[in-house]
């Protein structure tokens, strides 16, 4: 494949992480096989060209239908004509594992939350404390006084 083939792009720019695809492949072998590097980088290429070759049908797909955005009909679809039919099931079926991971991680708050539950009065000492943390290193890591603390600070 020649560096320019993917769409005027250059071949460092259409690649997949080195270390992903090598955990991805160990973890679909047993574990007394070993794979030498040039038989990863080769699986690492087939997996982008493999990429490429449904994304550019996907589009094809999308365009057939005068649609703009390409929807995972599309991409099941253009297994379909790739003659990859036999697959199309079991990505189903990781595509609807997909969605309900995803809708259950913003049910729980996204990434930010930390799975457990904060009243209100938790949430605003949380912040308070945050704040704080945040005026002392404006300050250079001195504290400064609340408000309150130098009101109560002249009384005395």
């Amino acid at each position: 494949m020649d560096p320019m083939d993917i769409v005027g792009k250059s071949k460092e720019d259409a690649s997949l992480p080195k270390a992903t695809m090598t955990k991805i492949i160990k973890e679909m072998l047993p574990p007394d096989v070993r794979v030498a590097r040039d038989a990863q980088d080769l699986l690492i290429e087939c997996c982008v060209e493999f990429i490429n070759l449904v994304s550019s049908e996907s589009n094809e797909v999308c365009n057939r239908e005068e649609k703009r955005t390409i929807a995972p009909e599309h991409v099941l679809k253009a297994l379909e004509v790739l003659g990859f039919g036999e697959y199309i099931e079991e990505v189903y079926a990781a595509y609807e594992q997909h969605k309900h991971e995803t809708m259950q991680d913003s049910l729980k708050g996204g990434k930010w939350s930390n799975g457990a539950e904060m009243t209100e009065e938790a949430l605003l000492a949380e912040q308070q404390r945050m704040f704080a943390e945040a005026r002392a290193r404006m300050n250079g890591g001195a504290a400064v006084p609340k408000q309150t603390d130098v009101d109560s600070n002249v009384e005395s």
